[in-house]
């Protein structure tokens, strides 16, 4: 990828520390804007990633970093995917063609990348908790060293995060413990989708609108043409704590968290930001300014539509057009054909409810909404909530599909478990973005889901090969009358059939994919059983090896008695999953194995993801990088021949395969 053109950036380039802002005069401020937002379309053209709201923040970001000073004044993002103006204007402009590349630049906050970078986060509505922490932190070493400490932490919350429960409990601390706090609200009315829930309708711009000013202007002035009376009641208004400020704006809920309001602000006024962001500083409470932005600013398409170009591929940055992959043209992704078979259930089925934590459009659920709009729920981002909603649903006898990302799902584990599995209650678990996400990073690999469902009493939990078992889990699952976990990865699927009727899967039995009398078999969960068969087609056609395969499709329960049977007939098994090994897929196979005496006498290798938070980078480099891509899976094989020797007595040497084949030891 070609490094940026400098020349195309003079002012970018010719900052030598974020502080130079302050000294630039007005028109060169909003060149350096522009060059901004020049820059993140550009980069964004050839890398994807997350667009709009980087767009929408770029004069806000230039005004924190004039008012404060980011080495020692800590600012904190919420969420990550902001952080793009700021990367820019914090060292990382020479790096930021490797924007959410293999070893490149992270699309998020990372503490490893920047000692700007105060708090990682990628998920929403942690900035405010956080920040508070490191408020605490500055005051408490302060008073140790007895000396005040008058350095600043600020928390920016925004693109849908205030819609979160973790937000208000962080406030409802500050407020209480009136530490010097100030809380930036960017407010631009929406997070991935539309914001939902009547906190957005609360904090919604319409507070602005001109009949609000109007009718405010005339109750002051009806107020003060009230002879005597009028003036004092005036005066009170304006100077008591129920100002008529505390009416017309959203101010009146955070004075009540014992914040001073400040605000709404013109998020793209240098002007008004800077003279905002001053006062701030100068209040020794915590205090909250609400500014108001517009998601895209500046780029015409993301403009038009803030919600497609939230998260982009690869597009012309000339017409915003985005590329479409041409072998996957006439392939659709997993979560459209959940999103299509979701629609189907509904149809037949009416307990079927459709719920999601704001990502309607991600998650798939878009034609539900409209073919079913008394049966979908968005919650916002409010994954806990939505767990609960769902148990509630499943109590009174619906069957509700929880439409989630694996890597949001985590924050609803103990909803899950005390709400949903204690309960057994038939919930469905439909978990989107399940494996090696990508470019997005660590925090939203979804690599964990198997590990931290598995051990949970009462959970099923299913991983469809391709999108026609995707569409067999979701049948099964609805039908199953308890809690049901389906992961499934990001991406097109591989064109497999889905005409005619979807049938539940096989209740307890696994699927061979390639069969073979070696003595050699692979184990495989999800999608990278596919790719586990054409690395055995290819070692067989390059090396004469033949290796059998099968297709799990049942995590928990496991398959137990194919899986018994198959490891009787083998001496060398080679179990693949697109999960953290750390009590995974494989974990399982290996604590079945052992239960039941088959150690030693079989070799058994792993090969999935380590004990360690995974890097951004395409799915298919972490794929190479990791060993699970077809030629990965090649060189796994290749360590399991020449076969062992079988240990021990009484093993049998015959099986009847999970699909009723006979396979022999040879």
């Amino acid at each position: 990828m070609s490094e940026p053109c400098i020349s195309e950036t003079p002012l970018l380039s010719s900052l030598a520390a974020p502080g130079d802002i302050a000294r630039l005069s007005g028109e060169d401020q909003e060149r350096l804007a522009a060059e901004i937002r020049r820059t993140i379309v550009a980069t964004v053209a050839r890398t994807g990633g997350h667009l709009s709201a980087s767009l929408g923040v770029v004069e806000l970001t230039m005004a924190l970093l004039s008012a404060f000073d980011p080495r020692r004044d800590k600012i904190v993002w919420d969420v990550g995917h902001q952080t793009y103006a700021y990367k820019l204007l914090t060292g990382r402009l020479e790096r930021f063609h490797t924007l959410r590349q293999l070893d490149g630049v992270c699309g998020f906050p990372s503490r490893a990348e920047s000692p700007y970078d105060h708090f990682g986060v990628g998920h929403s509505s942690t900035s405010i908790s956080a920040a508070l922490g490191m408020a605490h932190a500055r005051d408490l070493a302060a008073a140790a060293k007895g000396e005040k400490d008058g350095s600043h932490v600020i928390a920016v919350i925004g693109d849908g995060s205030m819609t979160a429960g973790l937000a208000y409990e962080g406030l409802n601390q500050a407020g209480a413990a009136g530490r010097r706090l100030i809380v930036i609200l960017n407010d631009n009315e929406l997070s991935i989708s539309r914001n939902v829930g009547a906190l957005s309708f609360f904090l919604s711009r319409s507070l602005s609108a001109p009949w609000i000013r109007r009718t405010k202007r005339e109750v002051e002035e009806w107020l003060s043409s009230i002879p005597r009376i009028g003036s004092d009641i005036t005066s009170w208004v304006k100077k008591g704590q129920h100002s008529l400020k505390g009416f017309f704006t959203p101010g009146m809920l955070f004075e009540a968290f014992r914040f001073n309001y400040m605000g709404p602000v013109d998020g793209h006024d240098m002007k008004a930001l800077t003279k905002a962001l001053d006062v701030a500083k100068q209040v020794d409470k915590p205090v909250l300014v609400h500014v108001m932005t517009v998601k895209g600013k500046g780029y015409a398409p993301a403009e038009q539509n803030p919600v497609r170009y939230h998260g982009v591929g690869r597009f012309a940055p000339e017409t915003g057009l985005t590329e479409k992959a041409t072998d996957a043209a006439s392939v659709p992704t997993y979560t459209d054909v959940f999103g299509k078979t979701a629609v189907e259930l509904a149809e037949k089925d009416p307990r079927v409810v459709a719920i999601t934590a704001a990502m309607p459009e991600g998650t798939g659920l878009a034609a539900f909404a409209e073919r079913f709009p008394e049966r979908f729920v968005d919650v916002g981002i409010c994954e806990q909530h939505a767990v609960t909603f769902a148990a509630g649903l499943a109590a009174q006898g619906f069957r509700p599909l929880v439409a989630v990302y694996s890597t949001f799902l985590q924050r609803s584990y103990d909803q899950i478990v005390h709400d949903v599995c204690l309960q057994n209650l038939p919930v469905v678990f439909c978990i989107d973005r399940a494996g090696l996400v990508g470019e997005d990073g660590a925090t939203h690999q979804g690599v964990f889901d198997i590990a931290y469902l598995r051990h949970v009493p009462g959970m099923t939990i299913l991983a469809p090969k391709d999108e026609a078992e995707l569409r067999a889990a979701l049948v099964t699952a609805v039908n199953h009358g308890g809690p049901v976990a389906i992961r499934y990865p990001r991406g097109a699927g591989v064109g497999a059939d889905r005409t005619g009727e979807a049938s539940p899967l096989p209740p307890g039995r696994m699927e061979c994919l390639r069969e073979s009398d070696s003595g050699v078999a692979v184990l495989a969960a999800g999608p990278v059983a596919l790719a586990a068969k054409a690395a055995a087609d290819s070692l067989a056609a390059t090396d004469g090896k033949s290796a059998a395969v099968y297709n799990v499709r049942w995590i928990k329960p496991l398959p137990e008695d194919d899986i018994l049977g198959m490891a009787r007939s083998c001496s060398a098994l080679l179990l693949a999953e697109e999960a953290t090994l750390a009590g995974g897929f494989s974990s399982a196979v290996l604590e079945l194995l052992s239960d039941h005496g088959l150690f030693p006498g079989l070799a058994v290798k792993r090969m999935g993801l380590p004990d360690k938070f995974v890097e951004h980078g395409s799915a298919a480099a972490l794929r190479s990088r990791y060993g699970l891509d077809i030629e990965g899976i090649i060189n796994g094989l290749r360590n399991c021949f020449p076969i062992p020797e079988k240990q021990g007595t009484g093993v049998k040497t015959t099986q009847k395969t999970p699909t009723g084949s006979r396979s022999r030891r040879k």
